[in-house]
């Protein structure tokens, strides 16, 4: 239970700072402080309902666009986030959603990549150490 915890809190980190590097890259990419929140809930829901659901399509359909699949899913994942929440808005036309995406994409794979090791560094050093260590 407490490893599906840490999980959930890393893709809502990463998220959130996926979210927040391409507001701060693209002038198009809009987050609102009321709506951050609930902009990012959205977005991790439908990215981890999404992925599963595109990655079994494209490969019952579309072997060539299993590589696309955190693509797609990110997309989907923003443009659901944007229509339901007051907390996200993407302006600009299809260069700025390419861009959203992209960025988005990126930052967010890279985090749910290096997150756990920030996070778990600590309790992989005690392990290796044998226990863990004085406060």
């Amino acid at each position: 239970m407490i490893i599906f915890l840490i999980r959930v809190l890393i893709f809502l980190g990463s998220a959130a700072l996926g979210l927040w590097v391409a507001s701060l890259l693209l002038d198009g990419f809009h987050l609102t402080p009321s709506g951050f929140l609930a902009a990012v809930v959205v977005f991790t829901v439908a990215q981890a309902v999404l992925s599963p659901f595109i990655a079994k399509m494209a490969d019952r359909y579309a072997t060539a666009f299993l590589g696309g699949v955190g693509l797609v899913s990110t997309f989907v994942a923003l443009l659901i986030a944007s229509t339901f929440t007051g907390g996200l808005t993407i302006e600009g036309g299809a260069a700025t959603w390419i861009a959203a995406v992209v960025v988005v994409w990126l930052v967010t794979a890279l985090g749910t990549w290096l997150l756990p090791f920030l996070f778990l560094r600590r309790r992989l050093a005690e392990r290796r150490a044998g226990g863990p260590r004085p406060a």
